[in-house]
């Protein structure tokens, strides 16, 4: 590094402590890439993954000014002021970033405080879904706010426009930053309704029950290759989007980090089609993605409030035996189950 400053006058204004560390990051990232499953790091973008991390920060580098506002030093350029939207916690370093929508972020690395659990021995169930982010067997219905009518119609506007705009163009340039301030906007919505809702639930309950779901592989492209091209891909793209819309697997990680010990997965297979009441398993049950009505007992209640009442009770229904009701008996032992149903 002090050979490449020396040869490089440009790299000599920059800080060298952000350089050096730049350095230790892409070496942790390369040797985590050989080591286990992680992806190999890549070079950075303009416009994309741009800022940097300053490690070994004083308690005298960060200062309040008032209510709102703050001040962080950052080697190489002084004093820079930024607005808390929480108290700035006692952190060993932060990470200055840059979003797509032009925005600039500070980030100060300390270990989260996990909230306490209320003590109370209550259970709840958690059922994700499309047209309802998350139903709890308490029968409250939670959906993650997205954009409004009218962003939604400004937004295919700005794509449509993007489609006509030639490569390079300032034209270009000025639309993608528009599409990019509308999409953190949804972003931010989605984060913060995380927030809420996991530290909710967080206080409420002292065991919560999710659907053991993997949200990676349900959001993979169907294209498939050229040789055996995918089926229904329109569909399943906007499927994928859906569920990345609805913030499934933000939720559970927030609640894993702020519920240590407190969060069980339970399998998925047979919770939309099971009975709540009597435990009678039948597709013909689930009427609509709002309605559930058992054909053995007549059990009527929410599709999604039924999911999670049966999340709640830890069923292992697809292993025939589980904690809970008696295991069903009107239906013949499938060898393989059914296709998974996105409630």
């Amino acid at each position: 590094m002090t050979e490449a400053r020396h040869e490089n006058p440009w790299l000599a204004e920059g800080s060298v402590i952000v350089q050096q560390q730049a350095l230790r990051d892409y070496a942790t990232a390369l040797a985590s890439f050989f080591r286990g499953p992680h992806r190999k790091p890549t070079f950075r973008k303009r416009g994309r993954s741009e800022g940097f991390r300053i490690v070994a920060v004083k308690p005298d580098d960060i200062r309040v000014l008032n209510r709102r506002w703050s001040e962080v030093r950052v080697p190489k350029v002084g004093w820079v002021r930024f607005r808390r939207s929480r108290s700035v916690p006692d952190a060993r370093s932060y990470r200055v970033t840059k979003d797509r929508a032009g925005r600039w972020h500070v980030a100060f690395a300390a270990p989260p405080e996990p909230v306490g659990a209320p003590g109370t021995g209550e259970v709840v169930g958690v059922d994700r879904g499309v047209a309802v982010s998350a139903a709890l067997s308490t029968g409250d219905l939670l959906r993650c706010p997205g954009l409004r009518p009218k962003e939604a119609e400004r937004l295919a506007r700005l794509q449509r426009h993007l489609a006509k705009t030639k490569r390079g163009s300032n034209r270009r340039g000025r639309i993608k930053v528009q599409i990019a301030r509308l999409r953190a906007r949804d972003a931010d919505r989605r984060k913060d309704w995380a927030e809420k809702t996991s530290t909710d639930l967080a206080r409420r309950f002292d065991l919560i029950r999710v659907e053991d779901l993997n949200v990676k592989n349900m959001t993979k492209s169907a294209r498939g290759t050229v040789a055996e091209p995918g089926r229904n891909v329109r569909q399943k793209a906007g499927l994928n989007r859906s569920i990345l819309a609805n913030g499934w697997g933000l939720l559970v990680q927030r609640l894993e980090q702020k519920a240590p010990g407190r969060i069980e997965k339970v399998n998925p297979a047979y919770t939309s089609q099971r009975c709540s009441a009597c435990g009678h398993v039948a597709a013909e049950s689930r009427e609509s993605q709002a309605t559930f009505r058992c054909v053995a007992c007549g059990h009527e209640d929410n599709g999604d409030v039924n999911a999670a009442k049966n999340i709640a009770r830890g069923h292992r229904v697809a292993a025939r035996g589980g904690v809970g009701l008696p295991e069903p008996v009107n239906r013949e032992p499938q060898r393989t189950a059914p296709p998974l149903v996105a409630a």
